[in-house]
C-alpha cells in the first residue's frame, strides 16, 4: 500500500515571486542609480540635459506614465514645471505650474515630507486639493512625489505619476523616488558651479585680455613688494622681460621719495579699517568692493630705472586687491610712462623762467632808462618856462610859439616816462598802495575837474552821477585819481562828438566807477589786446589818435593791486564803457568774492550801451 502524501504551497509561491519581483525592483533601481551617477551628461553641466535623463530613466524603472521636474519660482509663490516626461509618447514638454496660495495643504506636505507615496491621490489628504483642476483631467490616480532640497531649502519637487488602477507604493520605490530627488540637487549644484565657472573663466579671460592689451603697464605685486605678474608694457617701460622681473622686489626700480612710507602706512591702515568694519557685517557687498577699491589708492609721479640705466618719468598708482576675507592680499600697480609730459613740461619751465627773467630786465631797464630821461627833460622843461616867463629877455611872437611846442612837448614826453616807469614797478612788485577813506565825491570832482577842459575843447557834454548810500571808498589815492583820469581822457580822445558820463554805483563788497562815451567804439577781433601794454588797437577809425597804449593797462594792474579789476563793453560806431571796481576790505570776507565774481559775470555788454 503506497501512501501519497501533498501539500498546497500556493502561497509559498506567490510569496517567493513577490519577493523575486521586489528584489528584481530593486536591482533594477540600483543600477539605474548606478548608471545616473556615471553618466556623463552630468559631467557637462547642462541642466536641461540632465533633467531629460534623468526623468526618462525614472519613467522607465518605476513603469509609471509620467514623471516631471518641478522647480519653486523666484518668488516662491509657486511651482513651474521645467521637464515633464510621458512614457506614452516620449516626448518632454514643460510650462506648467501649480500656486501655492491654490493648494496650501499640498505645499505644507512638501516641506514636511520627505516623500508624498498616495496610493488613492485623489482621496489622500496630501494631494486631494489637485484632484479637481489636475488628477482627474489627465486621469492620474497615484502619485510619489520627491521633495528637492538644496542647502537646507526646498527648492522643488519630482512627480512620478501613475494613470490607470490605483498603486501601491513600496519603501523601496519611496526611497528610489528620494534618491532621484538627490540626483536633481546635484544636477542643479552642478549646473550653477559651470555657470559660475564659465562666468570666472570669461572674467580672466577678459581681464587677462585688458591685462596684456593696456596701454598702461600693470604689474601685481604681493605683499612682500614681490612682482607676481606684469604686462608687456611695464616690461617696455623698464627694459626687462617677464620672467627676468618676476619675483623681484618692485621697489628696486622705483625711485623712493622721503613722505612714501607715509603713503603706504595710510594706504595699508585705511585697508584694514575697512577689513574691520567687514568682518563685523560678516560679508561684503559687490558695490562694497567697488567703493574699497575706488577710496584705497594712492597716486604719485616717480622716476623708473630702465635696463639700460636711463630714467623714466611715470605716474604710478598703486590699489590694494583683498581677498575673500577682506585682507590685502596684493598690490595692483597701474604705470604709464609720462617722461615726454615731463620733459615738456621742463622745457615749458625754463622758458617760462626765461621770460620772466626778460621781463624783469625789461622792467629795470625802462625804470633805469625813465630815470636816466627824467633829469634832462626836467632841465629842457625848467627852461622853456624860464623862457616863457621872459626872465631873461623878451621874445617874439615866433619865438613864444617855439618854446609853447618845448614845453608841451616835454609836458607829454613826461607823461609818458612816468606812465612806464608806474607799468614797471607794478610789474616788478615794486609798488606799494597807501590805502584810507577817501571821499568819492572828492576823487570824482578832481577828475572831472581836470579833464573838463578838453572835452569843452571838443564840444562834449561831460556828466557825473554819484549813487553811493555813504560817500567813502578804501583806495590809494593817488593811483585811484590816476586810474579815473586815464579811463576819462581816454574816453575824451576817442569820442569825436556825443557825451561823457562818470557814474559810481555800489555793488556787493565794493564800489564801480563806470566811465561811458558815445565814441568810436572796439571792433571784437581787438578786445583781447585792449589791456595790452604798448598796443594800438588795429583799427582804421584810431590812427589819426596819439597814444602809447599805457593807460589802460597801467590802470587795469593798478585796479587789480587793490584787489579789484576793469572791465568794459563795447560796440564799434557806438561807444564804449570801462568799469573799475575797487574792493572794500572791511567787507571783504568768505563769499564776498564770489559775489565780486558774480557781478563781474553778469555785466552784459549790450545793456550797458542801452543808455548812450
Amino acid at each position: 500500500m503506497q501512501v501519497v502524501s501533498t501539500r498546497d504551497i500556493t502561497e509559498q509561491k506567490y510569496a517567493q515571486e513577490a519577493l523575486q519581483i521586489r528584489e528584481n525592483s530593486r536591482r533594477k533601481q540600483s543600477k539605474t542609480l548606478v548608471q545616473l551617477a556615471r553618466s556623463k551628461t552630468f559631467q557637462q553641466g547642462n541642466l536641461n540635459a540632465v533633467l531629460r535623463e534623468i526623468t526618462e530613466t525614472a519613467a522607465q524603472t518605476l513603469l509609471v506614465k509620467r514623471v516631471g521636474v518641478w522647480l519653486y519660482n523666484e518668488e516662491r509663490s509657486k511651482i513651474e514645471c521645467i521637464d515633464l516626461y510621458d512614457t506614452s509618447t516620449k516626448e518632454h514638454s514643460f510650462g506648467n505650474s501649480l500656486s501655492q496660495e491654490n493648494y496650501p495643504a499640498y505645499f505644507q506636505a512638501l516641506e514636511e515630507e520627505r516623500t508624498i507615496a498616495a496610493d488613492d491621490a485623489r482621496n489622500d489628504t496630501r494631494t486631494q486639493e489637485l484632484s479637481k483642476s489636475y488628477l482627474s483631467v489627465l486621469g492620474i490616480t497615484s502619485v510619489l512625489n520627491a521633495a528637492i532640497w538644496l542647502e537646507g531649502l526646498l527648492v522643488g519637487v519630482v512627480c512620478h505619476e501613475h494613470i490607470g488602477e490605483s498603486r501601491q507604493w513600496t519603501s523601496e520605490e519611496e526611497t528610489f523616488a528620494g534618491s532621484i530627488a538627490d540626483f536633481v540637487t546635484l544636477a542643479i549644484e552642478a549646473s550653477e558651479r559651470n555657470i559660475v565657472q564659465e562666468a570666472l573663466r570669461q572674467s580672466e579671460a577678459q581681464f587677462r585680455a585688458i591685462f596684456e592689451r593696456s596701454s598702461i603697464g600693470i604689474g601685481l605685486i604681493d605683499m612682500k613688494a614681490q612682482i607676481v605678474d606684469t604686462n608687456p608694457v611695464l616690461c617696455e617701460i623698464l627694459g626687462y622681460s617677464r620672467e627676468e622681473l618676476y619675483g623681484k622686489r618692485f621697489t628696486d626700480y622705483i625711485s623712493i621719495q622721503k613722505g612714501d612710507l607715509k603713503l603706504y602706512k595710510q594706504l595699508m591702515s585705511g585697508i584694514r579699517t575697512n577689513s574691520a568694519k567687514t568682518s563685523k557685517l560678516g560679508f561684503q557687498s559687490s558695490k562694497h568692493q567697488e567703493q574699497f577699491v575706488e577710496r584705497h589708492h594712492i597716486e604719485m609721479e616717480r622716476r623708473c630705472l630702465h635696463q639700460n640705466g636711463s630714467l623714466v618719468w611715470t605716474h604710478i598708482s598703486v590699489s590694494v586687491i583683498p581677498d575673500s576675507n577682506g585682507e590685502p592680499e596684493f598690490f595692483l600697480a597701474m604705470i604709464e610712462d609720462i617722461t615726454e609730459r615731463k620733459e615738456t613740461e621742463l622745457k615749458l619751465r625754463a622758458s617760462q623762467e626765461v621770460a620772466e627773467a626778460a621781463s624783469r630786465a625789461k622792467s629795470e631797464f625802462l625804470a633805469t632808462m625813465s630815470h636816466e630821461l627824467r633829469t634832462p627833460l626836467n632841465a629842457i622843461m625848467g627852461l622853456s618856462q624860464l623862457l616863457q616867463q621872459e626872465i631873461v629877455g623878451s621874445l617874439n611872437e615866433k619865438q613864444n610859439e617855439y618854446v609853447s611846442c618845448i614845453y608841451s612837448s616835454g609836458e607829454h614826453l613826461l607823461a609818458m616816462i612816468n606812465d612806464i616807469l608806474d607799468l614797471s614797478k607794478v610789474e616788478a612788485g615794486k609798488e606799494e598802495l597807501l590805502l584810507s577813506p577817501l571821499p568819492v565825491s572828492d576823487l570824482c570832482n578832481y577828475a572831472i575837474w581836470t579833464v573838463r577842459d578838453r572835452a569843452a575843447e571838443k564840444g562834449l557834454q561831460l556828466t557825473c552821477k554819484i549813487d553811493l548810500p555813504e560817500n567813502i571808498c578804501i583806495a590809494d589815492e593817488r593811483r585811484s585819481k590816476q586810474m579815473l583820469l586815464n579811463l576819462l581822457t581816454n574816453a575824451i580822445k576817442f569820442t569825436p562828438v556825443g557825451n561823457i558820463s562818470l557814474v559810481v554805483k555800489k555793488v556787493p563788497s565794493g564800489i564801480t566807477f563806470t566811465v561811458s562815451d558815445t565814441g568810436i567804439g572796439i571792433e571784437p577781433s581787438q578786445f583781447k589786446f585792449i589791456f595790452e601794454p604798448f598796443k594800438q588797437l588795429d583799427s582804421s577809425l584810431n590812427r589819426q589818435y596819439e597814444g602809447t597804449g599805457l593807460g589802460l593797462a597801467l590802470t587795469r594792474k593798478l585796479a587789480r593791486l587793490h584787489g579789484g579789476d576793469v572791465t568794459f563793453t563795447s560796440i564799434l560806431g557806438k561807444g564804449s564803457q570801462f568799469t573799475l571796481f575797487l574792493p572794500n576790505p572791511v567787507l571783504s570776507e568768505a563769499g564776498e568774492d564770489e559775489e565780486d565774481e558774480e557781478f563781474q559775470i553778469n555785466q552784459t555788454p549790450l545793456s550797458m550801451l542801452s543808455d548812450l
